[in-house]
């Protein structure tokens, strides 16, 4: 893969990223959706406990979630206050 940075979200903390790590995020999202897809299935399941299965698609969003941020480190915002420190 080449090391072509890509533009971060026009959000602040973002940073632009490389092929190599949007590459990553984009297997987790797949992976992500496959995870759903079952849980969506389960879900339909008349005798399944709805309390804990969405404890457990909150538990599995949250751990996708921080695989992502962790491949793409955001980073701290800078406020309009910080301005006047500079």
């Amino acid at each position: 893969m080449t090391d072509t940075p890509h533009k971060g979200l026009p959000v602040h903390g973002y940073r632009p990223q490389s092929d190599d790590a949007l590459a990553l995020v984009q297997a987790n999202k797949e992976a992500e959706e496959r995870v759903l897809r079952i849980l969506d299935k389960l879900e339909e399941w008349q005798e399944i406990d709805r309390r804990w299965l969405a404890i457990g698609r909150t538990n599995i969003e949250q751990g996708f979630m921080a695989m992502n941020r962790a491949v793409f480190k955001p980073g701290r915002a800078t406020l309009p206050e910080d301005q006047d420190e500079a």
